[in-house]
């Protein structure tokens, strides 16, 4: 069992629920902050896992099994289809304007004004958003005007293509090429672009590209 898969089951069974991580704790009686993205490792950078009794709560709150939330944190499944009925709109800004604060909340989902909403394929997560890429570093795969769009809840590997916010506030569009306990390589497709290294520290969040209009 992975840290970062405890995370990714919570914040999956938020999105499952129509809820951000925050809205989650909220409904289970929690501090709304307990699932930040700054609680998750402690202040040194060590992992800080969720507590037997937060988990309770969030599964109770939900009417969740244990062994659905088990299957989350495995990866054998993402959202369930009723999660995405009826949603053809995905909120859109463009990824110039994407590291501006006011954008996203603390976990990576869209908040504040200056989304607009476009006509997409529907996902199964109804906190997924959409991007309209600037720059060439991701080329020949995605060019300047293309629209991604990214799910928080899918599950993250390397080899994905992701959507990443550090520290200071970039937020760009790579490929995970490694990550371990400590460390986070990113690469960009068009290989004019250097090899990014990052201490798991500086990154935010980190969310799974899921489709690109072409």
């Amino acid at each position: 069992m992975r840290h970062d898969d405890v995370w990714r089951a919570i914040d999956t069974l938020a999105a499952e629920n129509g809820l951000s991580p925050s809205g989650l704790a909220r409904k289970a009686g929690l501090d709304p902050t307990s699932f930040n993205i700054s609680k998750r490792r402690t202040g040194d950078g060590r992992f800080r896992w969720p507590s037997t009794e937060s988990l309770a709560k969030i599964l109770s709150a939900t009417g969740a099994k244990l062994e659905d939330f088990t299957a989350l944190v495995m990866g054998a499944r993402v959202m369930p289809e009723k999660a995405a009925r009826g949603r053809t709109k995905i909120p859109l800004i463009g990824m110039a304007q994407a590291g501006a604060e006011g954008f996203f909340d603390d976990g990576g989902y869209p908040a504040g004004a200056g989304w607009e909403d476009v006509e997409l394929p529907q996902t199964n997560d109804p906190n997924a958003y959409a991007l309209s890429i600037s720059g060439d570093s991701m080329e020949p795969v995605y060019r300047a005007g293309d629209a991604i769009v990214v799910s928080p809840a899918a599950p993250i590997r390397a080899g994905d293509r992701v959507v990443t916010r550090t520290r200071d506030g970039a937020v760009m569009a790579k490929l995970l090429t490694r990550r371990t306990g400590s460390r986070t390589e990113l690469t960009s497709l068009n290989p004019a672009y250097p090899t990014l290294h990052f201490t798991n520290e500086d990154i935010v969040w980190m969310h799974r590209i899921i489709w690109a209009s072409q």
